[in-house]
Formats: structure tokens, sequence, C-alpha cells
């Protein structure tokens, strides 16, 4: 393929059907049978949709990006979703793939499902190089550009109060504070400065289709997926993953908030989408059984929520801080690279054990410790 088809996704198509042999895991379906992109490469989903593949550093090792033919008042071209990180290995991945397979093709919108650096870490690059439209929805761009315009130097207090909270140690809190305050900046390329705003129930027409927002949270504060109704398509971001379930922290910047009760509410608003729909996950392949994942991810959090509810009343009015927890909620030791994240998805099931009633949190010399109830 020299350049983007223009050609408009068919109505009828679910499950690609262009050879590959489908596999099954788990109740899901993978009709690629776990194909994906070359490196620099594009593969095509179905006419008019193709997908590329970024390394990303860290466990989940990559991220999706999608590719939509489109066009505008300046001609054909493509819109983007999502973008990967801002390192040189994604740079000179999208280099090879507009000067290879997508070889003089324009990039007339680039959507962002959600803020994570991931998925929009380049999509300043993007909008600058190709004179594009940011597109996200709000509560996604003002997290975004807010966290790229703190430029302080020294850690906050609030962040070391948040790590002590979860029970860190003093050597924990040193190796975390040793990597500075601007690492997100570090892998965000500035974004624009005016964006196109989209909200839950939103259609943007992309190369003559209709794609319909669809806003879910707890991972992330308003992530949109983008809903292909007529085709039979979810561009799901990270808000459906077909093998893992995505991180649902309590964060330091809204302590009190519910984002495990936010997931549980979003679950069961994807649930009343299609089962048949063919989901394009930010992470993992293109799977079909949309609702067989979705009633995993719930089960799998309702389960380790009453897991937790026994374990923390198993030392009476003592309670069980964020780190002591860690060996009930996941499933392999938690080193340093993966303490904050860890802590932040413990605090999350903790809150929510409390906002169901199940639990009470009592500060102690500055650190939060639950107790069941």
């Amino acid at each position: 393929m020299s350049s983007a088809s223009t050609a408009p996704l068919p109505a009828d198509v679910a499950v690609p059907d262009d050879g590959f042999t489908p596999t099954t895991h788990k109740g899901l379906t993978y009709p690629f049978g776990g194909a994906e992109p070359e490196a620099g490469g594009v593969m095509q989903v179905v006419p008019g949709l193709n997908w590329v593949r970024l390394q990303v550093p860290g466990p989940l090792k990559h991220v999706n990006c999608w590719l939509l033919d489109d066009a505008d008042d300046r001609g054909s071209g493509v819109a983007m979703i999502d973008t990967g990180m801002a390192t040189d290995a994604a740079r000179d991945a999208w280099k090879a793939v507009f000067a290879g397979p997508m070889h003089g093709v324009r990039v007339t919108k680039m959507i962002g499902t959600h803020y994570h650096p991931d998925h929009i870490g380049l999509a300043g690059w993007m909008c600058d190089y190709h004179a594009a439209p940011m597109i996200m929805t709000r509560g996604e761009w003002l997290t975004a550009r807010m966290l790229v315009a703190d430029a302080r130097d020294g850690i906050p207090g609030e962040m070391i109060a948040y790590w002590r909270a979860g029970g860190w140690d003093d050597a924990q809190i040193a190796h975390a504070s040793a990597r500075g305050w601007a690492a997100f900046r570090r892998i965000v390329t500035p974004l624009p400065i005016s964006y196109t705003r989209i909200r839950h129930g939103d259609t943007l027409t992309i190369g003559g289709q209709d794609w319909r927002i669809v806003v879910g949270s707890g991972h992330s504060p308003e992530h949109a997926c983008l809903l292909n109704e007529q085709a039979g398509i979810l561009i799901a971001g990270d808000q459906v993953l077909p093998r893992i379930s995505p991180n649902v922290s309590l964060g330091v910047t809204e302590p009190n908030a519910d984002p495990l009760g936010e997931w549980f509410a979003s679950i069961a608003r994807l649930k009343e989408l299609p089962d048949s729909l063919l989901v394009l996950p930010g992470h993992g392949d293109p799977f079909t059984g949309l609702h067989a994942r979705l009633d995993a991810m719930d089960r799998e959090h309702r389960e380790r929520l009453d897991e937790l509810h026994v374990f923390i009343g198993t030392d009476g009015d003592t309670g069980k801080r964020a780190v002591d927890v860690f060996g009930r909620l996941f499933r392999r030791a938690i080193g340093p690279d993966m303490l904050g994240m860890a802590t932040g998805e413990a605090l999350a099931h903790l809150r929510r054990l409390e906002v169901e009633g199940r639990a009470v949190k009592d500060v102690r010399d500055g650190v939060w410790w639950y107790r069941a109830v």
C-alpha cells in the first residue's frame, strides 16, 4: 500500500477476513491470529483503517495507534488516533511509516483517547508538522496541559505526603525523588494551546463515516473511545484491554476521588454497546467478545475488593496500609519501578471499600491505615 485508500469502511464488516486464522482465549476471539504490523509499517484492519504498533518502554512493550482515511478542505489524508511516547524510537517509527506505506499522506486530525504519554506523547509534534487540529475531551486535554506546564524542579510536598500516606519508607521516597518531577514533560511534546473538545455522545465524521464518542473514566479522567456503529468497530484505547486490566489508581491530584467506582460505572456504560463489535485496544490485539471482557474486568475487581475486605480485617483495630495489600492485589512482586502504580491501584481499592462502607481510614503520623467494617 503506497498511500491511504479513500474507500469507506464497509457496513457489514465486524471481523476481517484476509486469510488470517483466528485464535480464541478466555471467551475472546482474535481475528488476526496474532499477526501484527511490522516495525515502521502499517497493517490493514478493514479498508480505510490501518494499524500501527509502536514500542514503549516498560512492561506493556507496545502501544497501538490507528489511521483512518479522511479528507478535509486541503484534500485527502488520515485521521490519527494516538501517537506513542515522545521517544527517539517512536519518532523514527513514524518517519518510516510516512516515508514508506504512508508516503505523501497528511494527518488531517490528531485525536487523543486520553492524556497518558504512551498515547499522546507525540501529538503536539504531529499537530505542528501536519498543521492538524488536536481533538480530545476537556478532562484529558487539561490534565495533559497541567502536567506539561508544571515546571517546578523539586518534588512537591503533597507528592511526598501521598507516598508517605501509602506506607512508603524513607528509602522508597528517596528513590522516587531521585527521578525528579519532570518525567511527564520529558516524554510528551508540547500540545497546541487550542484544541477541539469532544464529549460523550458527540459524533466525529471521518472519511464520510460517523464515529460516536463513548467516554469512560477510572483509568483516566475522561477517556474517549470511538464507536463506528455502521462498521461494527470500537476504538477502545485503554478503556478495554484484552488480556490485562488497565491501571485504576487513586492519585495525588484528587485524593478523595473514587476511581474504581467510576471504572465500574464505565463498564456498565460500555455493556450497553453491541457485543459483536470488533474492539481495537490501546495495547494487545484486536478482538471480539466485548461483553465477556467487560464482565471479566468487573468480576476481577469485585473479587479483589471482597478479598481485600477480609484481609484488612485480620488485624483488628490496626488495619493495613496500601503497601501491605500488594500481595492480595497483584500476581507478581512489586519493584521500585512499579511501586507508584501499585500504590495508586491499592489505594483505589481501599478507597472503594471506604465508599461502600466496608472500611474506614485512620490517619496516624501521615500514614493512611484502613480497617474493615
